[in-house]
């Protein structure tokens, strides 16, 4: 894919005619690129009603982009949407850079960044679905086979056994992420057990939400100012207002035009956000495009989860970047449960705290019980998983105030009758 210092023309289709929109996604291609390790010489943005089925680009428009390339002896040519296999083979007839998509580009990102056992399997697994169909039509690049062992007889070519091990490896690739979505289920049992709440951060990508779970918990995740500068999945213990310990969870970060290879890969690591308690939004509010961003996670994580809004909480991060109040007022009018920080300074993270003590009590139910001395088992749980608020020893049993969470309400029902 793409090499350190590559030289990349980079070209887009403007097909609503809208030039913000179109300038604001090369934009962010150029970005993607530059994180890719290349260099961008220039942009080329057509206007067309829909793409070409053959080019994707006007045949005039591909041959004034050829001699562009050569001219700048560039070796890349990236197109900012995702490219059929055709028009792939028929672009590459023009260009003596190599062609690549805005899908591929990604793909190439997430494999350098991934680090993970589980990380790289997903990756991988995403390239060979890219791959698979992109090798019919290249046969006649491929050399040809004899018969002999290992091959099914004469005339079989080397995109054949290409197919047959991407299609094996694929194979190979789902079981071992099944593996690991089971086991991942396993732990999300075990914190259901142990009744620990989880919160989980999302958002666009290089929105802060490493820098923003390092100063809730303490920890020391990696950060760079980097599109998906981490992709593995995190999760760190932190405590809410001293008391109660919860589960931060890091999570990718979204992007437009995220390649749904990539959506189908990273399915058992976004199946973690279901789970959650709360979703903290991440947003850059620096980003002049932060509240298209908004709408680009949201349409993510609705694809997930339709019910997340009932357990989603904004952050709008980097605050110190920014110093337009009037932006504040109009942002706390439109989202008034919002919560502005700099995870950088610290601006903000006591009150999103406050914030996020105040969801998990919220969910909680007031009980009065009449616990038997018995039930020692049930009552150190209780302890364990709930907020004791009172307690009195009487003959025959403890008389407590207390609030614990829905699963734990359920199991303490029998206890709140005196009388029974």
């Amino acid at each position: 894919m793409v090499l350190k210092e590559e030289k990349a023309i980079l070209v887009g289709l403007d097909l609503n005619r809208n030039d913000e929109d179109i300038e604001r996604s090369m934009d962010e291609l150029a970005l993607l690129t530059e994180t890719a390790g290349a260099v961008v010489l220039d942009r080329v943005i057509q206007k067309r009603n829909a793409p070409d089925r053959a080019n994707y680009i006007g045949k005039g428009k591909t041959e004034e982009i050829s001699a562009l390339a050569d001219m700048h002896e560039a070796e890349l040519v990236i197109f900012n949407d995702e490219l059929s296999p055709s028009q792939i083979r028929n672009l590459d007839r023009f260009f003596e850079a190599k062609v690549i998509d805005r899908t591929a580009l990604i793909l190439d990102i997430f494999a350098r960044r991934a680090l993970s056992k589980e990380g790289k399997l997903q990756v991988e697994l995403a390239q060979m679905h890219y791959l698979l169909p992109r090798l019919i039509g290249l046969g006649n690049q491929l050399s040809r086979l004899g018969g002999g062992i290992g091959t099914r007889g004469p005339g079989e070519t080397q995109l054949e056994v290409d197919r047959r091990v991407i299609r094996r490896r694929i194979s190979d690739l789902k079981k071992e992420i099944n593996s690991l979505r089971k086991h991942r289920a396993l732990l999300r049992q075990r914190r259901k057990r142990n009744r620990y709440n989880v919160i989980s951060l999302v958002g666009y990508t290089n929105a802060g939400k490493s820098t923003l779970l390092n100063a809730l918990t303490g920890a020391d995740l990696y950060t760079e100012d980097k599109l998906f500068a981490t992709l593995d999945p995190a999760v760190r213990r932190g405590f809410i207002n001293g008391e109660k310990e919860v589960l931060f969870t890091d999570t990718v970060g979204f992007i437009e035009k995220l390649p749904e290879q990539l959506i189908a890969a990273f399915q058992a690591t976004l199946e973690e956000l279901v789970d959650a308690d709360l979703l903290l939004h991440v947003v850059d509010l620096s980003h002049p495009d932060y509240l298209n961003q908004i709408k680009v996670v949201r349409n993510h994580l609705a694809g997930i989860d339709p019910d997340y809004y009932q357990h989603e909480i904004l952050v709008f991060n980097k605050t110190d970047l920014v110093e337009d109040s009037a932006e504040r007022s109009y942002l706390l009018r439109e989202f008034p449960s919002a919560s502005f920080i700099s995870a950088l300074s610290g601006e903000g993270v006591y009150g999103l705290k406050e914030k996020i003590a105040a969801f998990i009590h919220k969910k909680r139910c007031n009980l009065k019980l009449y616990l038997p001395y018995s039930e020692g088992k049930l009552y150190a749980e209780l302890q364990k998983r709930g907020e004791v608020y009172n307690v009195k020893s009487k003959p025959d049993h403890l008389e407590i105030v207390a609030a614990v969470d829905p699963d734990l309400a359920a199991k303490l029902d029998p206890y709140t009758n005196h009388n029974r």
